[in-house]
């Protein structure tokens, strides 16, 4: 499918103000005013103490358009290029209601941050996507508008454009699978979306109960209950970008896809269940990411990705807490709470990551996981806010650290959290018999460095441990837990950390 096919209208670049065809003028900072309105808004200025912190809309004098303005307004020390991204949003939820249909969005240049004018842009198309249940439910839909035009007064305008295009295909494809409800979005229904997406992409995908069981045995137990219902059986979804020109780097990237979490035998209780289809958040930012890799097509970085689609059901045959399970790493591991479930289905696929980058001596191999995994890293930083873990490896690359400025630059904070040697101690058997304790039974939010614990069982159950800085093969690997950036159901999900990820690697 050609990349037009992922953004939620036709995106054009415009030159001339007046005869473009445009229905509305969305002005959201003064910098970038035509001067044709210069008059009026110093007019509603002169009687409206508030014209320039709320939205509104009205008829300017010269010009035939009605005018939308959205201000970002005053802005501290502390605010961050968001704030512009989300005054191209106000102006599109405006554009929306008052019923026009093919805009004109002014976009700043603005010294303080240097890639406003892409965060613009990607903020307005963010307001503009239609979720995937409406588009096939009702045929007409993919649009909220049909033209979003967008002015934008620098010589690199083009590839702006271009680059926003590209990265507004990621994050569609992501908010379709991350946002898809339990049904549509089924593990099944992942894989066939997902198989028509990619042309230079190869696609593996393991299914098989006896399989998986052998091979993801952490994986099958979460899968166990899921497995009986035919529509609902997980799988692994592996894809792979081999470059034209020997790579100088390797991605390895493991997402967290659980369609549905009712906390298996530890069940969600007391109206928390809500919004659990959207756990599948990982592995959506995962697949928009490869969607990415796919258009870009970088000519020296080698991807690999696996998808963790798994639904955590609960009835009879659900796995539960006590049950000893012995890791594709070889270690026994003890359940402690069946709603740790995120951690059990990505770290089989992480430690098949590692045999592949040890095996075939891939070059400067980093390992990923991606998921919603945990409340604590919500409480812990925050609505909109990102975690990364480094490793010990990863840590001496100071990666967690530049994740971090590309999230401040394009409008996806991280914030960095940093392994303990307490965080192992965790984990670690507590009687003869176990060589893993998965979880404890308290939720992460009762639970001390609850975001911390599951990044240091992941590196332990998978044998990432024995690959640290003075070992043989030093392995990089940074967990990123998004339960605070994914999105809060209902809204539609962010696609975070998937810009981040593409200019901390591939468009930096």
């Amino acid at each position: 499918m050609g990349i037009e096919k992922f953004v939620p209208c036709t995106l054009r670049l415009n030159k001339l103000m007046k005869g473009s065809g445009t229905d509305c003028l969305c002005v959201i900072d003064q910098a970038v005013l035509p001067s044709e309105l210069k008059a009026t808004f110093e007019e509603h200025r002169s009687f409206d103490k508030s014209f320039d912190s709320s939205i509104s809309c009205f008829r300017a004098t010269n010009v035939e358009q009605p005018v939308v303005y959205a201000p970002v307004g005053d802005l501290n020390d502390y605010d961050d290029v968001r704030s512009y991204q989300e005054a191209a949003k106000k102006s599109m939820q405006k554009v929306l209601k008052a019923g026009f249909n093919t805009p004109l969005l002014f976009v700043p240049k603005v010294e303080r941050f240097p890639q406003a004018e892409l965060c613009t842009v990607l903020g307005a198309l963010e307001q503009l996507y239609v979720p995937i249940h409406l588009r096939e439910a009702k045929p007409g839909t993919d649009s909220r508008v049909t033209t979003l035009s967008v002015q934008i007064d620098d010589p690199k305008a083009d590839e702006i454009l271009r680059e926003a295009l590209i990265l507004e295909a990621g994050r569609y494809v992501a908010r379709d699978i991350g946002g898809g409800d339990p049904e549509r979005m089924a593990p099944s229904q992942v894989e066939k979306y997902v198989k028509n997406l990619f042309d230079k992409l190869t696609m593996t995908v393991i299914s098989d109960s006896v399989t998986l069981q052998k091979d993801y045995p952490l994986f099958a137990a979460v899968n166990r209950a899921a497995d009986v219902v035919e529509r609902h059986r997980g799988r692994i979804i592996f894809l792979e970008y081999k470059p034209p020109k020997p790579a100088r780097k390797t991605l390895m990237l493991v997402g967290k896809g659980v369609t549905y979490d009712t906390g298996g035998a530890d069940i969600k209780a007391g109206g928390v269940m809500a919004g659990m289809s959207r756990d599948k958040c990982g592995a959506a930012a995962v697949a928009g990411f490869m969607k990415v890799v796919n258009e870009i097509k970088p000519e020296n970085v080698h991807v690999v990705a696996a998808l963790c689609m798994v639904r955590n059901s609960v009835g009879e045959e659900c796995y539960v807490a006590d049950e000893i399970i012995t890791s594709r790493a070889g270690l026994l591991v003890r359940i402690g709470n069946t709603d740790a479930e995120g951690r059990m289905c990505m770290t089989d696929a992480l430690c098949r990551m590692k045999e592949m980058a040890v095996e075939q001596s891939l070059p400067d191999p980093h390992l990923f996981t991606i998921a919603t995994l945990t409340g604590h890293a919500f409480i812990s930083a925050g609505e909109g806010q990102s975690i990364a873990i480094d490793n010990s490896v990863a840590h001496h690359a100071n990666h967690a650290r530049k994740l971090q400025a590309a999230g401040q630059t394009y409008g996806e904070p991280f914030e960095v959290s940093v392994l303990r040697p307490s965080d192992f101690a965790f984990n670690a058997g507590k009687v003869i018999g176990e060589d893993l304790v998965q979880a404890n039974n308290a939720p992460s939010v009762r639970t001390p460095r609850g975001h911390q614990v599951p990044a240091a069982f992941m590196i332990m159950a998978s044998g990432l441990d024995k690959h640290g800085i003075k070992a043989k093969v030093p392995l990089k690997y940074t967990h990123i837990d998004i339960a605070g950036s994914a999105g809060e159901y209902p809204a539609m999900p962010t696609a975070a950390p998937l810009v981040s990820l593409v200019k901390t690697h591939l468009l930096g």
